[in-house]
């Protein structure tokens, strides 16, 4: 497998991301439209994009969320990237990326019904925490943090 550092421009990421919108239409329904609003990628510098054979089988980004804090977006593994550990190598490179840009924390929001999701990011470490803005009265949101 390798890990490209890319930005928002990267063809493969926006083909990934149109997926993972598709995806999340049908598992958050009636909030999709809710979440949209906080996902678009035309702002996402910091983007990873995993290739194995030369195909694009998933992604990640981070965006600055406060001083020497990033929050993680657009985490996405197709079904055929999946149960390879691609997410995890696409988080792990997104976090020693921010690491290196001098970053302290990472937060992240998820929806409770992605279970595979919050496994991931309870596997690496992070801890649940109060909702941020804009997900403070969202009783589907999970926040997350951790450490770098």
């Amino acid at each position: 497998m390798k890990l490209l550092r890319t930005d928002h421009k990267n063809i493969d990421f926006q083909n990934l991301v149109k997926t993972l919108n598709l995806e999340l239409s049908v598992v958050d329904g009636e909030l999709h439209d809710f979440y949209s609003q906080f996902n678009g990628t035309e702002n996402l510098e910091h983007v990873v994009v995993a290739y194995k054979d030369d195909r694009p089988i998933g992604c990640g980004a981070f965006k600055y969320f406060g001083e020497a804090v990033v929050e993680i977006k657009r985490m996405f593994t197709p079904p055929s990237g999946r149960k390879k550990g691609t997410a995890a190598m696409v988080l792990k490179e997104l976090e020693v990326w921010a690491k290196e840009l001098g970053n302290k924390r990472c937060v992240l929001e998820t929806g409770k019904n992605l279970p595979e999701a919050v496994g991931l990011y309870k596997k690496f470490g992070y801890i649940i925490i109060p909702n941020y803005e804009p997900y403070k009265e969202t009783d589907n949101s999970l926040c997350f943090e951790r450490l770098l």
